[in-house]
């Protein structure tokens, strides 16, 4: 019985590159699932079975993190039921492939011990295979903002993209995509906890806004450790932000420093977490680190990063 087509929720820009076409028929068994012709060298855009074992990664995926118990729950159902959904590669030589999209569904296949899977073949160049790899990742609910952030960057900087470009091919703003991007500024230690799902986007978003490093640092420490809400981190940034403005009217700024002792200063807070005190006291460069801490735990914390 014929099957109505059902729309994938592909961005603009992958469906444009891909042109995929989804098969009119739908049937019962398993055997039918996929078609039947084995040649590796059709025509691009049908439908091949190929071995799993001449498919390569693609080496622009963005993706560096795979859940194991939805791979397992995953090919468990390839088993019983055959894998639905075609992954999509590129022919690079004589029964030789590199996979353009479904690293996912590649990876559970080989989990239920699949030989041959159903591709689509297409041509593409590096630079599509990046483009076309990035935006079908984006499009995914399970990537986290830093991968998201990533992608955007890589299309940025290899397919020579503008923000508002990079918007129109993954169907989001402007505003958006430079949220995305101003990620990559905070220091690695947040970063991370936005990685792993230990901060949201609301979380960072506000910690955006804030210019210091030392201050993120200090920010980010009271949102974990008091388990602040988005709400509450936001009054926080401000209330921080409006220290400053009064600091500075009260003429209590900190003697500047020069570009280099800065950068060192902001490295330092990033690697222990806290807030850190680089004082220059000469013009020889001598001086002193200052790093505190709030308890015996802290300390102990501090200490370990410093290998005593």
């Amino acid at each position: 019985m014929a099957a109505q087509q059902r729309k994938t929720g592909l961005g603009k820009g992958l469906g444009a590159l891909l042109q995929q076409e989804t098969p009119s028929s739908s049937p019962k068994n398993k055997a039918a699932d996929t078609p039947k012709s084995k040649a590796p060298n059709s025509p691009a855009g049908s439908i091949n079975f190929i071995k799993i074992e001449q498919v390569a990664i693609n080496p622009f995926q963005p993706r560096t993190e795979f859940d194991e118990q939805a791979l397992k729950e995953l090919s468990e159902s390839i088993e019983t039921q055959g894998l639905i959904q075609p992954i999509t590669v590129r022919q690079v030589g004589k029964n030789e492939y590199q996979l353009i999209s479904g690293e996912r569904r590649l990876r559970a296949s080989k989990l239920a011990g699949i030989t041959e899977i159903p591709a689509y073949v297409r041509t593409a160049n590096d630079q599509q295979m990046l483009e076309m790899a990035l935006i079908e990742n984006i499009q995914r609910e399970n990537l986290n903002a830093i991968e998201i952030a990533l992608s955007f960057q890589r299309m940025i900087e290899e397919c020579n993209l503008k923000q508002e470009e990079l918007g129109d091919r993954v169907s989001k703003n402007r505003s958006t995509v430079t949220n995305y991007l101003r990620l990559l500024k905070l220091p690695p230690v947040i970063q991370a906890a936005i990685r792993d799902g230990d901060l949201s986007m609301g979380h960072a978003r506000a910690l955006i806004n804030v210019g210091e490093v030392e201050k993120q640092l200090f920010i980010f420490k009271e949102i974990v450790e008091k388990g602040l809400s988005v709400r509450k981190a936001e009054q926080l940034v401000r209330e921080v932000q409006q220290a400053r403005e009064q600091k500075k009217k009260s003429g209590k700024t900190k003697s500047a420093l020069t570009f280099q002792y800065q950068k060192i200063e902001d490295d330092l807070a990033s690697k222990f977490a806290t807030h850190v005190k680089l004082n220059v006291k000469t013009s020889k460069g001598k001086g002193a680190i200052e790093i505190p801490f709030d308890s015996e735990d802290d300390l102990s914390r501090i200490l370990e990063l410093l290998d005593w």
